[in-house]
């Protein structure tokens, strides 16, 4: 279970400048090198845009060592050509990404996209399972602590919002900024437990567990919008994406099923 631990802001209006042409060296036959732009052969002589004086020099051919500085000039181009695809890669992401951002609602819930079309899950009903029955939870309604050991629980063994993809991508607006991650569920006759909850008798002190994935998290807005997604493939069976506060046992829980 992830806690918001870490901001990777979003940002798009980034100007990022040119990358500058590849440096490289002319090499000399006594082994020696002048650090260039550009070189080019003029007859028994070779021009060079030398980088230290910022102008243009020349030295005779037959000092130059044509082919160690050729592979040295070819070198220096694929490694600026490898940062350039980098960052246009990058600016793309970002771009994709903002796009993503912008159909997300900011109304509390949790999203996915599907094909580019907006996906809203709904909000499940969980109760709590004690001693003393089974008590559907209400915003903002305390729990009632009853020593020993309760479960908090969905109605039904099997989740009506069926996701197909093994590595699906969750957009969550948080209505507080309060903890969220992934969990799965555990089917039983008739009902899915979220969590495990045990509290003492004398300290009353409460202990909840949960079955939680490994995920990864990213903030893209300072107001609580994150995308998560598990680290590993998820395997068949009922999960949810839930927001909670330790202790409070008021979880928000949206449910889905891998198939």
């Amino acid at each position: 279970m992830r806690k918001l631990l870490f901001f990777v802001p979003l940002v798009i209006a980034v100007c990022i400048p040119p990358l500058k042409a590849a440096n490289f060296k002319l090499y000399m036959k006594d082994g020696s090198y002048q650090l260039v732009r550009e070189y080019k052969v003029d007859g028994d002589r070779v021009r060079f845009y030398a980088v230290e004086r910022s102008e243009w020099e020349e030295v005779p051919l037959t000092l130059v060592d044509l082919k160690h500085t050729q592979a040295n000039a070819d070198e220096a181009k694929a490694v600026q050509e490898k940062a350039e695809q980098a960052d246009a890669d990058e600016r793309d992401a970002a771009r994709e990404e903002h796009a993503e951002m912008m159909k997300i609602p900011r109304d509390p819930g949790v999203y996915q996209l599907e094909n580019g079309q907006l996906r809203v899950f709904p909000l499940g009903e969980s109760s709590i399972r004690n001693s003393k029955g089974r008590n559907v939870l209400k915003a903002l309604s305390p729990v009632p602590l009853i020593p020993g050991k309760s479960t908090l629980e969905l109605t039904g063994e099997h989740s009506p919002n069926i996701v197909k993809d093994a590595s699906p991508e969750f957009f969550i607006q948080l209505a507080n900024f309060e903890s969220f991650g992934i969990i799965r569920l555990e089917p039983q006759k008739g009902f899915r437990i979220i969590e495990q909850i045990t509290i003492e008798p004398i300290t009353k002190e409460m202990e909840e567990k949960r079955d939680t994935v490994q995920v990864f998290t990213k903030q893209l807005t300072d107001n609580g919008l994150f995308k998560i997604w598990a680290q590993d493939p998820l395997p068949q069976g009922e999960y949810a994406v839930i927001e909670y506060m330790e202790g409070k046992v008021n979880p928000q829980v949206w449910d889905f099923r891998i198939q």
